[in-house]
């Protein structure tokens, strides 16, 4: 208790610090001068994502991402509304400008950052694969798992997706709406594996301990992680960037990452 009222009296004084430098530049920053005339931050997310954001048995969003949009709303000092896309939608409801910012497992990539900018990354990932094949699943690079009698599952217009195109090529690729449906197949024998970043992997094999799942020890790929925001606003970039050094340094990204990516016991909110 000690400790956490020690990062609400520390967060308190960077937003009032920020809130000031923030709203003295609104004016040349459109989306951040939106969310504040509105007095609220509207975070794209897939909601089928865990550990990063996943429905609760009670129907309320949880994960580490929602942690996440609930510190950096308060430190700006407006609410947040948590905007539910399919994962392949939600860069083009930024583009539209239905939401201000997207928080949902987004890799940054060279061809990402040609339309949007992104602060962070707050967390990095990679690829792994999700299967019941232990042959698969001892596998040390791509090379070894790029074979016409294999089929891969990978959620749709994700670097996942990209990773299997670009690197299984030989391979047959299935596109899926969502992580559940994917683990689904897997588990059911209708693909060989899930391409997936190692979190959703190691997540999958915990939740399921009967399921004869398995993944790798390493993930393939360094994939770093972060919030996708107008490439028009450069000052909500800078923003979130300051907030999200702030959190590092504070030491509350570590403990999100030991809740959420270490600590299993949050998968029985799960249904």
């Amino acid at each position: 208790m000690r400790s956490m009222r020690r990062f609400l009296i520390a967060i308190g004084t960077v937003a009032l610090t920020a809130m000031a430098v923030s709203t003295a530049s609104a004016g040349d920053s459109p989306v951040l001068d939106r969310i504040l005339k509105n007095g609220e931050i509207r975070v794209g997310m897939s909601g089928n994502q865990p550990p990063l954001n996943t429905r609760s048995r009670t129907g309320g969003l949880i994960g580490l991402e929602v942690d996440l949009a609930n510190q950096l709303s308060s430190a700006i000092g407006v609410k947040l509304k948590i905007v539910q896309k399919p994962f392949g939608e939600l860069l083009g409801t930024l583009e539209k400008g239905d939401v201000d910012i997207v928080m949902s497992g987004v890799g940054i990539t060279a061809a990402r950052t040609e339309k949007f900018a992104f602060a962070g990354p707050y967390m990095l990932s990679g690829k792994s694969i999700l299967t019941k094949s232990s042959t698969l699943a001892g596998a040390t690079g791509s090379d070894d798992i790029n074979q016409a009698n294999f089929s891969y599952a990978a959620l749709e217009n994700s670097t996942s997706e990209e990773f299997v195109k670009l690197n299984l090529p030989e391979a047959k690729l299935v596109t899926i709406k969502d992580y559940d449906e994917g683990v689904k197949m897997v588990m059911d024998g209708k693909v060989d594996a899930l391409v997936a970043d190692m979190p959703i992997c190691v997540l999958s094999v915990m939740r399921y301990p009967d399921a004869g799942l398995t993944t790798l020890k390493r993930p393939m790929t360094v994939e770093p992680v972060g919030i996708a925001v107008s490439a028009s606003d450069p000052q909500l970039l800078n923003l979130l960037d300051n907030y999200l050094d702030a959190l590092e340094g504070m030491g509350y990204m570590q403990e999100l990452r030991k809740t959420w990516l270490q600590d299993g016991s949050w998968i029985a909110a799960l249904p």
